[in-house]
């Protein structure tokens, strides 16, 4: 069929009343999709779905070949959400799941998870590379063929993949990465293939003991609240998806005592963090090389943004000098290897999120194309790390 003659018909989207899972899906679960939910054990993904299934108008099918049935109720219990319309099953065995959802006729299957699954067709045990091939191609035939929308969650291997063959990730419509660190309340949803959607958009929740809550407004969380000006902290604007997020960069600059430098980082790349100190060392003559360098993201969570750069410079920077930075001054801009500070990305919503959250400085590079839209922000433009430094800590 020429791709001209080809009739395009809108999906049909099940809103899931999860509006973070809703933004990563692109809209809600498309009518006939199988959505592949990995992540660490306890970070979340049963609590996520069970919500989900408890919430959601269409009636549920909710498989767990892990917990019992009462193991379920308390925790549906726990979440304060105990709903008729979502049915339990706990079976692995495929053939007696397909007879259960003839009989009742499910407009949303959960299967918790598929490694527990077994399927009398091939002689192997639950959770080998064989058994869920065959049994996500069963689950994705009956979605594909019914236009149920199936929600599988995957346990992850210790390298962080989806444990089992990557073809299930090729077989399946979305796949979404739950992450977080178990010592932080937070936990992010990333899309990481979607057929339906832009695998840009980002969830936020919050771990509380009554499930997971959705935070609308993460800036306010990942900016640490404190009394006095502290110096080696930079506030940096960065993107995830399109949404823009303030986060707070953390960064200790202390002189080496084991004669070997040290040089650490949570939440940012280690490699990016060496680069940014030859910099400083060869363009802006700072020695930094007989100094320990510790950094760090606030929040648990990791940016990729290079948008930090200068806001990464400004906190080793405050830090070294010991000069506290302005709380109201903000940052958004790349550092390329010749010292010099480089436009980023829609820095328009950058400055918009910079201005609703109180900041009153933001610096950005001179190359930048910024809207002549009218702001209560000052945006200070600079070319070069010398100029930066001279701007921030020129009293």
């Amino acid at each position: 069929m020429r791709i001209a003659d080809i009739t395009l018909n809108a999906e049909e989207r099940i809103p899931t009343t999860n509006k973070e899972l809703d933004t990563v899906l692109g809209g809600g679960i498309v009518k006939g999709a199988v959505v592949l939910l990995g992540g660490e054990p306890g970070i979340g993904k049963s609590t996520l779905l069970l919500q989900v299934a408890l919430k959601i108008r269409q009636k549920v099918l909710y498989v767990s070949g892990e917990e019992s049935q009462s193991q379920i109720k308390m925790r549906a219990e726990r979440l304060e959400e105990l709903h008729s319309n979502c049915l339990i099953l706990t079976e692995t065995n495929t053939q007696k799941i397909f007879k259960t959802i003839e009989e009742i006729q499910p407009e949303i299957l959960v299967i918790d998870s598929i490694q527990t699954l077994h399927t009398n067709a091939i002689e192997a045990s639950p959770g080998s590379i064989s058994q869920i091939r065959e049994t996500s191609a069963e689950l994705i035939k009956f979605a594909k063929e019914t236009a149920t929308p199936v929600l599988l969650i995957g346990h992850i291997n210790k390298e962080g993949h989806i444990a089992g063959p990557k073809i299930l990730e090729h077989m399946v419509d979305v796949v979404l990465q739950f992450e977080g660190d178990r010592n932080h309340t937070y936990r992010i949803l990333r899309s990481q293939k979607n057929r339906f959607g832009s695998t840009a958009e980002l969830g936020i929740y919050e771990m509380l003991s009554n499930g997971l809550r959705e935070v609308a407004n993460p800036s306010e969380l990942l900016i640490s609240k404190k009394d006095a000006d502290l110096s080696g902290t930079a506030i940096a604007s960065t993107l995830e998806g399109i949404r823009p997020l303030m986060i707070e960069i953390q960064a200790l600059v202390s002189t080496a005592v084991y004669g070997t430098p040290q040089r650490t980082t949570t939440g940012y790349n280690l490699k990016r963090l060496h680069m940014i100190l030859a910099v400083l060392e060869k363009r802006a003559g700072f020695k930094l090389g007989a100094k320990d360098v510790f950094l760090n993201v606030t929040g648990g969570i990791h940016v990729d943004d290079p948008a930090i750069d200068l806001a990464v410079v400004a906190a080793i920077l405050s830090s070294n000098q010991d000069l506290p930075i302005n709380p109201n001054v903000c940052f958004a801009a790349e550092v390329g290897l010749a010292g010099e500070i480089r436009p980023v990305s829609k820095i328009d919503q950058r400055i918009i999120e910079a201005e609703k959250l109180g900041y009153k400085t933001m610096v950005t590079s001179k190359y930048n194309k910024i809207s002549s839209r009218e702001t209560n922000i000052k945006i200070l433009l600079v070319t070069k790390i010398e100029e930066a430094f001279a701007t921030l800590f020129a009293e």
